[in-house]
């Protein structure tokens, strides 16, 4: 780790430091050369920010944690660093830093496919996943979802059953993977295939996080397929955000008599492309790009 990650990395654990503290300071002093010798007034935040934030800005504690990050195999990825994911940079305020463990070759794979859909799923939903996503994997397309309970954690399962890689993103740190019933999961992401965050591993999840962590789910995949849906689901979020940044947008149709698929076919009749089989996602992924 050179030495303006190690700058970067630190600032991104101070408490109060957000999105745009960082990009002001970036502006002000592209390699962070004088960030030690900043004074409390440099930092432009409210006087009880300003005291944590510059607190832990000297704190050896925290730089010496990020010291042990990399014996315990998490690696941070810059913005500015070229294993960063490109279509993630494409997007509106991405992540300064990535905090990741396992298999980061998965980051680079030509598509990344983000599968998302309610915690409540149906029988239709795991079957409509065991039935896609063979020829999708077969095709090289990576599944990138969000760890949670429900349709996410079928979609890593199954990638993994036949032989796919998968990516999960998670909202807090990798010290406290959420849910509890998904850490075996995560463990095995994190061994043989990836797991991400934009927050620093001692981070405890927060309700504001799970949002967020969405805009990364469809930032880092060229598409997003929800496969079910209520008309106020979370997964809606992560269709919103693909829709913004011009990414393309695929919807299981459903029965009308289900909650579960109001919100897909929503979606589809908002623009989203039907999906009947796998064909209809690949074509839109793979024959033209």
């Amino acid at each position: 780790m050179n030495d303006f990650t190690m700058r970067l990395v630190h600032l991104h654990h101070c408490r109060g430091i957000g999105w745009n503290t960082i990009f002001q300071l970036l502006k002000a002093d592209p390699e962070l050369t004088s960030l030690y010798y900043l004074k409390m007034n440099d930092l432009n935040l409210p006087k009880t920010s300003a005291i944590e934030a510059y607190n832990d800005l000297h704190s050896k504690q925290i730089y010496d944690q990020i010291q042990q990050y990399l014996i315990n195999g998490i690696q941070m990825i810059t913005i500015f660093d070229d294993r960063y994911p490109q279509l993630l940079k494409e997007t509106y305020q991405p992540p300064w830093v990535l905090y990741a463990k396992g298999d980061l070759a998965i980051l680079n794979e030509k598509i990344h496919l983000a599968v998302v859909g309610t915690r409540q799923y149906t029988e239709y939903g795991e079957n409509a996943i065991k039935y896609l996503f063979p020829k999708l994997i077969e095709n090289n397309i990576v599944i990138v979802s969000g760890l949670a309970t429900g349709i996410d954690t079928i979609a890593h399962e199954v990638a993994m059953m036949n032989k796919g890689k998968t990516i999960g993103v998670i909202a807090g740190g990798f010290h406290y993977i959420y849910p509890q019933a998904n850490k075996r999961l995560a463990e095995e992401m994190m061994n043989n295939h990836l797991l991400l965050s934009e927050y620093p591993p001692n981070t405890k999840p927060q309700k504001w996080q799970f949002p967020m962590r969405n805009r990364i789910i469809s930032g880092i995949s060229k598409g997003t397929l929800v496969i079910q849906a209520k008309r106020k689901s979370g997964s809606l979020i992560t269709a919103n955000f693909a829709v913004q940044e011009g990414r393309e947008v695929f919807a299981l149709p459903g029965t009308i008599f289900s909650e579960h698929s109001k919100g897909t076919n929503e979606l589809i009749q908002q623009g989203a492309k039907l999906v009947n089989s796998p064909e209809d996602i690949m074509e839109e992924l793979i024959y033209f790009t």
